[in-house]
């Protein structure tokens, strides 16, 4: 929508001027200035959030938070669809002092030479789905996934529970070597409802479908239609939006990125004081 887009696009600039005015009498200029281009991103990713999906209503609300109410408060889920920027504002949150665990890492790990996933995958597809130096051919295993449509399935019912043991192990080795919070990026995580019941708030890397092919295209060489192709397989971003508790807008710069992170890395770090309180 045209003039939704306009909208948003004055009233980001008018709110971001208003903060900018406001944090000048507490903090130096450059500081300021970056603080204020954060907020102003965060908050109109929020309102982009319900602009594009609506509020939850108060039935749908309530029981998205009662079904994660018995996850870790410590644990915040990032994701975002390819091409958004999920693993540089991973790499700012452990900048911080968070314990980041990245799922598609651990998953890369169960399928290299010797993974602990290797043997079950060689029993359920055969070794033509190993490669010679003992690895996942990942290659041969997308080739079989196009081609039949269970096979899918089949690889997630191995790998799953083993990343699902592993990262929260990973998260709770984290948290008791002192980390304040830990990030468990999950590209899929709006995809797969286990991970929502296992995080205490979701933290979505946003911006505009156009710029997540104009990055991918230039990061790894697809086209604009393989690229797409990529994109209609994944939560669609308005699905993204609509589990979001915070919403980092990603469109900008790369100071811009990291004054959300900052934000949001204060909100955390109050949740685990509150958290600590309350244990």
């Amino acid at each position: 929508n045209p003039a939704l887009a306009r909208l948003q696009r004055i009233n980001a600039r008018r709110l971001q001027s208003n903060l900018l005015h406001s944090l000048r009498a507490l903090l130096p200029a450059e500081r300021a200035e970056r603080v204020a281009i954060g907020l102003a991103a965060l908050i109109d990713g929020l309102w982009l959030r319900f602009a594009l999906t609506g509020a939850m209503d108060g039935s749908a609300a309530r029981a998205d938070r009662s079904a994660r109410a018995v996850t870790d408060p410590l644990v915040v889920g990032l994701t975002g669809g390819i091409g958004s920027g999920k693993s540089a504002a991973a790499a700012m949150f452990a900048e911080l002092g968070a314990a980041v665990i990245d799922a598609d890492a651990i998953a890369h790990e169960l399928t290299a030479p010797a993974g602990q996933a290797i043997a079950a995958i060689r029993q359920g597809f055969g070794d033509e789905l190993i490669g010679a130096d003992g690895a996942l051919d990942r290659n041969a295993m997308r080739r079989l996934v196009f081609a039949d449509t269970t096979a899918k399935a089949r690889l997630e019912a191995i790998l799953h529970p083993l990343i699902r043991a592993e990262s929260e192990r990973r998260c709770a080795a984290g948290l008791a070597a002192g980390a304040p919070y830990a990030v468990l990026v999950v590209p899929l995580l709006v995809e797969s409802k286990t991970y929502r019941n296992r995080v205490g708030r979701i933290a979505v890397v946003d911006c505009s479908e156009e710029t997540q092919i104009l990055r991918v295209m230039a990061r790894s060489g697809l086209t604009r239609a393989e690229t797409k192709r990529i994109m209609a397989t994944q939560a669609t971003r308005a699905e993204r939006l609509a589990v979001a508790d915070n919403v980092i807008a990603n469109d900008g710069d790369m100071a811009a990125l990291h004054a959300q992170v900052e934000v949001l890395h204060r909100l955390y770090l109050e949740r685990s004081d509150k958290s600590c309180q309350n244990g």
